[in-house]
């Protein structure tokens, strides 16, 4: 059996996938002195919020919006129209180069934003400090 798993490790290192290390990682993250460094400054900064309504009532980061995490898919699945209407802001296009969610600790945004990249979002990232950390450095 290990002879087995040995001429199967060994086939697998010989091929050649083409596959980045990038795209072999987990999701796409970004880190509270990045993330600040963008908020309030960056015209292109498209920060998403998927907590739920009553998390968003006791606080959020500036300028973000607030889809929750159950509606991501449908809300970038949506024709801009529809998304100006629903939202109050411009869709973000596939390429956007400062797509960032944001939930609480990190894991539902995680969950955003890879059904961001499965949509074909290749830049979304994931804030995975998330809001308690941000209050934290915050002073909130």
């Amino acid at each position: 059996m290990v002879q087995f798993y040995w001429s199967i490790r060994q086939s697998l290192n010989r091929l050649d996938f083409n596959v980045s290390p990038l795209s072999l990682s987990a999701t796409k993250q970004i880190s509270y002195e990045d993330l600040k460094a963008l908020v309030g400054k960056s015209q292109n900064l498209f920060l998403v919020d998927v907590r739920t309504k009553e998390e968003v009532a006791n606080g959020r980061i500036p300028g973000s919006v607030h889809i929750p995490v159950d509606t991501v898919g449908t809300a970038l699945e949506m024709n801009p129209e529809e998304f100006l209407a629903k939202y109050g802001v411009t869709k973000p296009p596939l390429d956007a180069p400062e797509l960032v969610f944001y939930c609480r600790i990190g894991r539902r945004s995680e969950m955003a934003t890879n059904k961001a990249h499965s949509l074909g979002y290749v830049n979304a990232r994931n804030y995975t400090g998330g809001y308690t950390q941000w209050s934290q450095k915050e002073g909130k």
